[in-house]
């Protein structure tokens, strides 16, 4: 179609803009143009592919199974792409990304170098009049923000980073070039799973690297490997059942919970099965365990300190492994990263672990970092150092509803939405991987798969029947997010401070804890989806 046909909005360039051109944004272009609508993406890279655009620090890959991370919409593309690991690296992500963009010509309806620095509501005319940084202007009646959950760096603000005089990187904005380790000094700051990942990289090569550590993570085998020929033939055989799987686990992914607790079994058969969870692929150590280590207290300490005996077996150095095994919060209560060999890179006599919990940085120099106890000479500086997850993507747009109200403030004191995917007080705005959805908690693709015909459902319903808005209402609102929250409640996740929690100690003003996921799992947040549309709507204010 030529021009927009949403209700007949007057002034409008598009029926929808859509924020971000990663996994979520393209499967929704894609489907909205299907429907018939004219969408348009804004993205702030030169190309597709989001997280996996970004991302490109060595050994960066997937921690969910590959073959059930692609898109599953399309039963020829399901069948035409293999993947060659397990659990694929970045490069390999992004090259199937751009294999769906080129297949489905998505890139038409795409505008890249063009980064949103404003969405504001015009309540009259029923536009969401969007701004990029570069001062163009596009209008549409329908926002969906498509940022992704991890997708807004946060850089530590050491007094005298600017001076350094060597290379400096952070693995969320990483080169496109190649990055060489060998025979450098490097630093890396962060221990969290962007961090976990590039040492293990970083160590094969570097002369010296120091890794500065703030808070150790539980991390697990990934236990990755080659997809041979015979299972790639399965794959092709049983992959559309395997996806149905994911869709009916908590997060999505192929791992289902133990439903027995570990106190039903022997302390013997609890071990064996803590072994063999182990030493298999991907997450279930975490989300195919024992349905109360993630629980109860009493469970979790068991799981956490079979995980703590693995930590000592693997590294050498008794006081080495007793900083790498954290104090303050069990295995599985925040996320877990997945590793290979990463323990084992402690036993290298190049690799230097550094306590700036006890030892803060105190300044950056030109020549390296200085600590309360040390000075460190270094060539490369890494920052793994995060995200500001979940809200942060959408914080950084000056996101405005009617009457001028900022999204960050309707949310300083916690986000309130209905089913993760609408704001209280922002008519036709849609969020896929938003907070108290159920995609910021799950293998993502399953679930924004969803959430995109989902949105795409409502919007054919709203043109079926006349909707010019639906805003959802205030009685909705409160009742989901109290459900969001009171089913938190009972996992030990929410009693810890993570991205999980909201509470990020580098960004100003995410000290307090508000729960972002959703946690009841994926079965539930589908059933509560298809009950909205089949009853016409009931959470929403229609004009």
């Amino acid at each position: 179609m030529d021009k927009p046909s949403f209700v007949g909005t007057p002034g409008a360039d598009h029926d929808v803009i859509i924020i971000g051109a990663g996994i979520s944004g393209m499967y929704q272009l894609l489907a909205l143009r299907r429907l018939g609508l004219t969408a348009h993406v804004f993205e702030a890279g030169t190309g597709v592919g989001g997280t996996w655009y970004w991302n490109r620090y060595p050994g960066c890959r997937f921690d969910s199974e590959s073959w059930s991370y692609g898109y599953g919409f399309d039963e020829d593309l399901l069948r035409e792409w293999e993947w060659s690991e397990h659990f694929a690296p970045q490069p390999e992500t992004l090259r199937y990304l751009n294999h769906v963009a080129d297949r489905f010509d998505l890139r038409r309806d795409m505008s890249f170098e063009s980064r949103v620095a404003s969405a504001h509501y015009d309540e009259a005319a029923n536009l969401w009049r969007v701004t990029l940084t570069n001062g163009r202007v596009a209008c549409a009646p329908v926002l969906v923000s498509a940022v992704g959950p991890l997708s807004a760096p946060v850089m530590p603000n050491y007094p005298g980073m600017e001076s350094f005089a060597g290379e400096s990187h952070h693995t969320g904005r990483w080169p496109h070039h190649e990055v060489s380790f060998a025979g450098k000094r490097v630093a890396v700051i962060g221990t969290g799973a962007t961090g976990v990942q590039l040492i293990q990289e970083v160590a094969k090569t570097a002369a010296e690297l120091y890794v500065l550590q703030r808070s150790p993570n539980w991390c697990a085998p990934l236990n990755n490997s080659p997809i041979t020929a015979e299972e790639q033939a399965r794959l092709k055989r049983e992959l559309p059942a395997l996806l149905e799987q994911c869709r009916n686990t908590l997060a999505g992914f192929i791992h289902v919970a133990d439903r027995r607790s570990v106190f039903d079994v022997t302390p013997e058969e609890r071990e064996a099965i803590f072994e063999r969870l182990y030493a298999a692929p991907g997450f279930g150590i975490w989300l195919g365990n024992f349905r109360d280590t993630l629980l109860d207290e009493k469970a979790n300490a068991l799981l956490s300190e079979f995980v703590a005996k693995k930590i000592r077996e693997r590294v050498r150095d008794p006081a080495v492994a007793e900083k790498l095994i954290p104090r303050d919060h069990g295995f599985g209560t925040r996320r877990v990263p997945m590793e290979t060999r990463y323990y084992e890179v402690y036993n290298q006599p190049n690799v230097t672990l550094v306590d700036i919990k006890t030892a803060p940085i105190e300044r950056i120099t030109a020549s390296g970092i200085v600590t309360r106890d040390a000075t460190i000479d270094v060539d490369m500086i890494c920052y793994a150092t995060g995200f500001d997850a979940v809200l942060g993507s959408l914080n950084r747009i000056d996101v405005r509803g009617p009457g001028g109200r900022a999204l960050k403030d309707a949310w300083a004191e916690g986000p309130r939405t209905y089913l993760g995917l609408s704001a209280e007080g922002f008519p036709n705005f849609f969020t896929l991987v938003g907070p108290h959805n159920a995609a910021s908690f799950c293998n993502i693709p399953r679930c924004i798969e969803q959430n995109v015909e989902w949105v795409r459902d409502t919007l054919a319903w709203m043109r079926e029947h006349g909707v010019r808005r639906l805003t959802p209402t205030r009685e909705a609102v409160e009742t989901y997010t109290e459900g969001v929250l009171s089913g938190a409640e009972k996992l030990l996740l929410s009693k810890v401070n993570s991205w999980f929690t909201g509470v990020n100690p580098n960004v100003a003003g995410r000290q307090n804890r508000h729960f972002l996921l959703y946690a009841n799992g994926f079965p539930t947040f589908r059933k509560l989806c298809a009950e909205e549309t089949r009853a016409g709507y009931p959470g929403y204010e229609k004009e």
